[in-house]
């Protein structure tokens, strides 16, 4: 047998060394295990005197590629990694399979050394000697190939999280953009109202009773109210790094929001001629929502409702007590329905019917409105209506009284 010093070397250095017998001790920094690892290291000096061999130290704490790298279960462990094949030790008996072992694989080491011979006895025209001969170098760089490539991934998980994040952000821009057409446009006819019948010679509003003039002015502060909480909505989105709205969830009455949000829009579903149907019972309980998202909710499947519907049609508003903890609320017109095989995408983000390609409507804030449903542990979904046409349903939480 060849004999050389015995070579202990360090998890960060590198080795250059020609030992035709290299081994991998992997340790770790558990307390039960000292002793044993102890025990392995001290046998393995004793072998100095004997054989040459490269034994590298590993702690798996400070690298885990490593230990990844040849998917070991439980330390120590010690492997042998040429010559080839390689072969890993494990358990509490390590010393006692080593002495099985160490004879084989000093054979192995001679049938190496052998062939080695014969290699560099067959050098090519060019003066090369091929071989094959595997390293505890290589072994270091497939680790460190391991850890970039976890590095790679991360990274890449950010990219994604930032690409979702801008998706977001310009979906709910141009989401909140559309809405506040329809605020401004009450705001709009309600100063022009009250302007086009002011006389300004005697302070009065001309052709307008004053119920009609209160109303008036509290359109305008209501309605500037709801721009106010939508610019300051575009204004938190843009700084936010956050992929959801925020929710502030209070006792809401859906019933009366449903109201006030058909008269913001009435004169949209009036200019069609449409019948508004609603069946909201008086003794619907209140949620736990926050009224101004629920309010975004109300306004995109409204918009939706309005767009698609027939001139001369119905839409159709509906309140039920569902359950004990949960008020569904639905939302219907006669148009041209959503095809069956699309009822699951229709809230996807950027998804539209075919129908629908180069013009507003179902697909604008859909996804958004299942977004906020979901933020408040709701559901929203759409089936036929009886009629025909789309039934947009979801659920919110009974407020706990």
């Amino acid at each position: 047998m060849l004999k050389h010093d015995y070579m202990q070397v360090s998890q960060d250095q590198p080795i250059y060394s020609e030992a035709p017998l290299q081994l991998l001790l992997f340790v770790d920094g558990r307390p039960k295990s000292r002793q044993q690892v102890q025990r392995i290291r001290t046998y393995l000096k004793a072998l100095q005197a004997e054989y040459k061999f490269e034994l590298q130290i590993i702690d798996v704490g400070q690298q885990p590629y490593l230990a990844e790298h040849f998917k070991l279960v439980a330390t120590p462990a010690l492997i042998k990694i040429h010559p080839e094949p390689r072969q890993i030790l494990a358990g509490s008996n390590i010393i006692a399979q080593l002495k099985t072992w160490w004879p084989r694989w000093q054979t192995a080491v001679d049938t190496y050394l052998k062939l080695q011979e014969d290699i560099t006895e067959r050098i090519d025209e060019n003066g090369r000697v091929s071989s094959s001969k595997s390293t505890i170098n290589s072994i270091a760089v497939s680790a460190e190939l391991m850890r970039l490539s976890d590095e790679i991934f991360r990274l890449k998980q950010e990219q994604d999280k930032l690409q979702e994040q801008i998706q977001f952000k310009d979906r709910v821009i141009a989401i909140l953009a559309h809405d506040l057409r329809n605020p401004l446009t009450a705001v709009a006819i309600a100063i022009e109202t009250l302007q086009s019948n002011y006389n300004p010679e005697t302070g009065d509003f001309e052709r307008l009773k004053p119920a009609m003039t209160a109303h008036l002015l509290k359109q305008a502060r209501s309605q500037t109210k709801i721009i106010d909480r939508m610019i300051a909505d575009l204004l938190q989105v843009g700084r936010s790094n956050d992929i959801e709205l925020p929710i502030i969830p209070q006792k809401t009455d859906l019933g009366q929001l449903c109201l006030s949000v058909l008269e913001e829009l009435r004169d949209r579903y009036t200019a069609k001629l449409l019948e508004i149907e609603t069946d909201i019972p008086k003794d619907l309980p209140s949620v736990y929502a926050d009224p101004e998202r629920i309010r975004q909710v109300l306004v995109n499947l409204l918009d939706n409702a309005i767009k698609y519907t027939p001139k001369g049609g119905k839409i159709s508003l509906a309140g039920l007590h569902r359950t004990t903890q949960k008020v569904q609320f639905s939302v219907g017109d006669n148009g041209p329905g959503i095809p069956v095989e699309n009822r699951d995408r229709i809230f996807e983000n950027h998804y539209r019917l075919q129908r629908d390609e180069g013009t507003e409507g179902y697909g604008i804030g859909l996804c958004l409105c299942q977004r906020i449903i979901r933020a408040h542990y709701g559901q929203i979904w759409v089936d036929s209506a009886p009629n025909g046409g789309a039934w947009f349903h979801f659920t919110l939480p009974v407020y706990p009284s």
